[in-house]
């Protein structure tokens, strides 16, 4: 099995945090958010992961290496594209056309989610999706009675399906999806300007192939600050059902969970959580902190946050505050 990720999008609603690190880079309760992507998926299918193809931008050297790092960690090779432009979604699959072999997985990398099928891996396609209260709001797949995929619908005005699609899909053959990827580069069919990975799903529909869903408990965006925050709470929350959290002691101070706290934080005389998560060599002193993420090697001092993200090597100081600080930043309040 292969995973292809796209994520070579600039994350313009998470600014100012994604100046520095890409979106799908950007640490949720320990981890990047591709991380869990990767680990959701790899539950969910069961079988060795042969390869991780992330389709980004130019996002730098040290971004790179960080996503091998991803792949290392469940066995994988990772393999790294370039999308130039941003020409839309069957484009974006498509420059990591070399990787376009056996079964794969195409999964956008600004959503993650929880669920508990077994994928049908003899269908020629699995789309994940998720009931929502507003459809019109979405992309949606039409059923026929078999539970079969019968057509896509981009914010259908009127009800004809509640079936959001969340943007993680299963094909059978990427050899197939390559095809009519390139299909509609040659042929230049566009929806709303750009090349669209539903016009090559529709397609496929019209060629005879069997395409079904898979359903998913819970769907979290990654869009902007707050949906990180929210994430990162839901997160917290699955990690706690599991057992996953480690329980906390230092001085003169109270955890309450559940919270990420990496191993080599320090935390002096302060109120820590719920749903906090601290990273790596983080220095927390005298705060009162609740609902947020505080990023590696941050400062916080003398303070009450909540509701905040900090980045990487920022510093906070001063009253009590919601901040959302971008890497190498520093805020006296």
């Amino acid at each position: 099995m292969k995973i292809i990720i796209p994520m070579a999008g600039m994350g313009k609603r998470l600014r100012p945090h994604t100046l520095t690190t890409p979106k799908p880079l950007l640490h949720i309760a320990g981890k990047p958010i591709v991380h869990h992507l990767v680990e959701d998926i790899a539950e969910i299918i069961q079988q060795p992961i042969e390869e991780i193809a992330f389709i980004i931008g130019d996002f730098g050297e040290e971004a790179e290496a960080s996503l091998c790092k991803v792949a290392e960690k469940v066995g994988a090779k990772a393999s790294i594209y370039y999308q130039d432009e941003p020409l839309g979604t069957a484009h974006a699959i498509l420059c990591a056309k070399e990787s376009l072999s056996g079964n794969v997985v195409v999964a956008f990398a600004d959503t993650l989610f929880r669920a508990d099928f077994s994928l049908d891996t003899d269908k020629d396609a699995v789309i994940w999706v998720k009931e929502v209260e507003n459809p019109s709001s979405f992309g949606i797949v039409k059923l026929n009675e078999k539970q079969e995929i019968v057509d896509f619908i981009e914010k259908p005005k009127e009800f004809v399906s509640n079936l959001a699609i969340i943007g993680i899909y299963y094909f059978k053959s990427g050899e197939n999806l390559r095809k009519e990827l390139q299909r509609l580069i040659d042929y230049d069919i566009k929806g709303l300007g750009e090349y669209q990975l539903t016009d090559a799903l529709a397609h496929m529909l019209k060629q005879g192939k069997k395409m079904g869903i898979a359903g998913v408990k819970h769907w979290m965006d990654c869009g902007n600050k707050d949906a990180v925050l929210e994430t990162n709470q839901a997160i917290l929350n699955y990690l706690e059902k599991e057992n996953k959290i480690r329980n906390f002691v230092y001085p003169n101070s109270v955890i309450i969970q559940p919270c990420y706290i990496a191993q080599n934080a320090q935390i002096h005389n302060s109120i820590i959580g719920p749903y906090v998560s601290i990273g790596e060599n983080a220095v927390i002193e005298n705060v009162v902190l609740s609902h947020s993420i505080v990023n590696d090697n941050a400062l916080i001092q003398h303070t009450h946050i909540q509701h905040s993200i900090v980045g990487r090597h920022a510093s906070v100081k001063g009253k009590a505050v919601s901040v959302n600080l971008g890497d190498y930043s520093s805020s006296e309040l």
